[in-house]
């Protein structure tokens, strides 16, 4: 057991304090403390000593320096069974500290404030905190060290019962959470200063050597992917934009799945202009539509493919009306809805029905410039694949050039292609798909299976294909399922051989030089 006989608090956070220290007090712990904490004690007729009387050195810098000094850190970080630590404190005449209580400056949620200066924010780097922090816990054998105020009250309880002492095993335990702590505070502050490097358009480096990464639990999930598997959802630290923002209005609880299948068709929706649609199912798009009317856009990427419809999820990248809540409303069974926003009788309809869930996400754009990816032991790491740049400067590689039109739905495909499980092709007619193939280890057969579920919507279409076409069977496949324009990247060695078969079958075709693997 550790018998707490002298404690040093200060904190950010004072929700609870009083009653801490009031009762630490009562317990006959001498209390040390600094500032605004000292003060909002001593109002609360809490004995108090001040650390700059305790170790003989004023606070200075505007408050940067106040507990980085020997008489603290030693008498946190001193072995207590050993004679030379012992003798060292007697000899500078250091007392032992027993428990610390502190938590940090606010600088996630400064940074998080809108046009919040660089110099608030690096003013609200704690530096004292996380020392004082980071020496408790590593001596955590003698110093029992409280990081949140969501710790007081287990804290409390066990001082009373114990008679003022703190078990060794809650001590480690609550070392562990302040290495947590200090691991996520630390990568915030990479991460803004990462953000201001970037922002300040400095060179472009490489990745680090080190990756830091700082996340917090939102809540746990009912389960993972499936069943059997336990779950959970974190944010990063002070995301702009992205799932994490979302705010749902209606519905129950969300799974694993429907948070990895929201964030896939949020990331498609969003790469129209138009009021568009986009139903999806599984981690890929079952139907994608653009529209002057919200409600059309709805109706044709809901048409394409409604059969796989079925418990699939509805993104929006407009504000839901009540004439697309109708249609909505009508379309069996589907797991959740997300769009900015819902104008309130669309709301009310929608509510109607129990177990839709209904998100709004108002944070609008990328939230992260990489995509990880977890492998065993390791990490992948990569800029996402963001953009479309290779749509300005298209190709025409056959004798047949595409009209405007169908420029205009190919331009169109390849949006949906860069969002569709490689390998992915997808027929469009305007600016809405009617066949989709995705996710086969064979290129002809996503061809095959866009077909199949187009019938005969596919004559007349155009086709994206996310990567080159390795061989021409799967150009003769389009040609009998009636495309006329084809988008793909080009660079198969056997271009020549594909470019001669859509000669062959009066096929327009053009390149973009960039493809969009989807794994």
């Amino acid at each position: 057991m550790i018998a707490v006989k002298r404690a040093l608090i200060s904190v950010s956070d004072k929700k609870g304090l009083v009653d801490l220290a009031g009762e630490l007090s009562r317990l006959g712990v001498e209390i040390l403390s600094t500032g605004g904490t000292a003060r909002l004690l001593r109002e609360n007729n809490i004995k108090v000593i001040d650390v700059s009387d305790y170790t003989g050195f004023p606070e200075m810098l505007d408050g940067r320096v106040k507990t980085l000094h020997p008489k603290i850190h030693a008498g946190l970080l001193a072995l207590r069974d050993n004679p030379g630590h012992r003798k060292t404190l007697e000899e500078h005449q250091i007392g032992l500290i027993d428990m610390v209580v502190v938590n940090l400056y606010p600088f996630e949620k400064t940074v998080a404030k809108e046009g919040v200066s660089r110099q608030e924010a690096i003013e609200n780097i704690d530096i004292g905190g996380p020392s004082m922090l980071r020496s408790a816990a590593k001596n955590h054998q003698s110093v029992a060290v409280v990081s949140s105020p969501n710790q007081y009250a287990q804290v409390l309880k066990e001082l009373k019962e114990n008679k003022g002492s703190i078990s060794r095993q809650t001590a480690e335990r609550l070392a562990t959470e302040v290495f947590k702590l200090t691991a996520g505070y630390d990568a915030a502050i990479c991460g803004y200063l990462d953000s201001q490097y970037k922002q300040g358009k400095a060179p472009e480096r490489g990745f680090p050597g080190e990756l830091n990464l700082g996340f917090s639990k939102i809540q746990d999930l009912r389960y993972g992917e499936n069943p059997h598997q336990k779950a959970a959802f974190y944010k990063e630290k002070q995301p702009k934009a992205g799932l994490v923002n979302l705010r749902q209005l209606h519905g129950k609880e969300l799974s694993f799945n429907n948070i990895l299948d929201l964030n896939s068709t949020w990331e498609l929706v969003m790469e129209f202009k138009l009021p568009a649609v986009v139903v999806s199912k599984h981690n890929n798009p079952c139907g994608v539509a653009e529209d002057k009317l919200l409600e059309r856009a709805y109706l044709n990427a809901y048409k394409c493919d409604s059969l796989s419809a079925f418990g699939g999820i509805v993104g929006l990248n407009r504000d839901v009306d009540l004439k697309t809540a109708k249609l909505i409303a009508k379309s069996g069974f589907l797991e959740c809805v997300i769009a900015p926003g819902f104008r309130p009788e669309a709301l009310s309809l929608l509510k109607k029905k129990k177990n839709l869930r209904l998100l709004e996400l108002t944070a609008l754009g990328q939230a992260n410039d990489f995509d990880l990816k977890r492998v065993s032991g390791g990490l992948l790491l990569q800029d996402k694949d963001s953009g479309l740049e290779e749509l300005a400067g298209l190709k025409v590689v056959t004798r047949k050039k595409p009209t405007k039109a169908q420029m205009e739905s190919l331009a169109f495909a390849w949006k949906v292609a860069k969002h569709t499980k490689s390998n992915a092709i997808i027929l469009t007619r305007g600016r809405r798909t009617v066949g989709i193939g995705a996710g086969q280890m064979s290129r002809v057969d996503s061809v095959i299976i866009a077909k199949r579920k187009s019938g005969k919507l596919s004559l007349n279409s155009c086709l994206a294909s996310d990567a080159f076409f390795p061989k021409p069977d799967a150009i003769i496949q389009a040609s009998r399922a009636g495309v006329k324009a084809i988008i793909q990247p080009g660079g198969s060695i056997s271009d020549d051989e594909v470019i001669a078969a859509c000669n062959k079958h009066k096929i327009a075709m053009v390149t973009t030089g960039r493809r969009h693997f989807k794994h």
